[in-house]
């Protein structure tokens, strides 16, 4: 069965890729003042002071050890493809309110595209459901307005399939790459691969969390139907909430930054904080 995005009730295209790259705009205001732009923050080695070199990058230990002057090199941060793994999958599309989670995903996902795009970061998109849906990293515009609407058309039987895609990209991967998950986080074979992944590139999460998600969190027993599969199941709202704790728990332990993104919240500012505090935006979306 297929469905269009809430959003094409209440948006025509037009008004909605005005409202990816206003996010756009809003994710890469400001970013020219990163520190870590200009001079770089790669340390390649450490040398001997030449006459001109500026004082502020003398190497003072290095200095100390030998009695000679020496400073350091710093290599600028050359731009990392980024891959964008949108989940597409049932859970995504179920929602309490008007908006839901797989619509605000998408929207997300084209902001950060045309932000990566800003900061001349080629970047690609892998779907997370039973579509085969992979287009490699590139710096064409036309391209992330083709994914874009083909987005908007979705199913509300798909799986969810982000610990089997994110498996099968990691080994693709030769180099370092920036690598940002756009799920509710329903896969528990996701976990581990994305810990694994965390080894060798910049990974993010950015979770998506519906009001029903966060009010049973609070009660007993819930009984509940996988949108997936349609299988009903019987739950405690403790055991729910008891997850979610341990994913959180994971990835900070492993050094994967986790934003939450609520679908009745407003998340724009919260978004561009989440980024900017990292410094993605100017290492990883230059």
């Amino acid at each position: 069965m297929e469905g269009h995005l809430d959003l094409i009730d209440t948006m025509s295209a037009r008004q909605f890729f005005i409202a990816v790259r206003r996010l756009a705009d809003s994710l890469s205001y400001g970013t020219d003042s990163s520190p870590f732009l200009g001079s770089g923050i790669e340390f390649v080695q450490s040398r001997k002071y030449l006459p001109g070199d500026p004082v502020r990058t003398i190497d003072w230990r290095v200095t100390a050890r030998t009695g000679v002057y020496y400073v350091k090199e710093f290599e600028a941060p050359k731009a990392l493809p980024c891959y964008l793994l949108l989940d597409t999958s049932a859970s995504m599309t179920v929602s309490s309110t008007k908006k839901s989670k797989y619509a605000l995903a998408v929207h997300v996902a084209g902001g950060l595209a045309f932000a990566c795009l800003d900061r001349i970061s080629p970047v690609g998109l892998v779907g997370v459901g039973r579509r085969e849906l992979r287009i490699d990293p590139s710096l064409s515009r036309d391209r992330i307005l083709q994914w874009l609407h083909k987005l908007r058309h979705f199913r509300y039987d798909e799986p969810t399939t982000l610990g089997q895609r994110l498996a099968e990209l990691d080994p693709q991967l030769a180099s370092r790459a920036l690598v940002i998950v756009l799920s509710d986080l329903h896969d528990p074979k996701a976990l581990p691969v994305l810990k694994r992944m965390a080894q060798r590139h910049d990974v993010v999460v950015l979770q998506f969390r519906d009001p029903a998600e966060v009010r049973v969190r609070g009660v007993g027993f819930v009984r509940a139907q996988e949108a997936e599969t349609g299988r009903g199941l019987l739950t405690l709202g403790r055991r729910h909430a008891a997850r979610q704790d341990d994913i959180d728990r994971e990835l900070k332990r492993c050094g994967i930054d986790h934003l939450i993104i609520d679908t009745q919240q407003p998340f724009a500012d919260r978004l561009r904080y989440f980024f900017r505090t990292r410094n993605l935006l100017g290492r990883g979306l230059r």
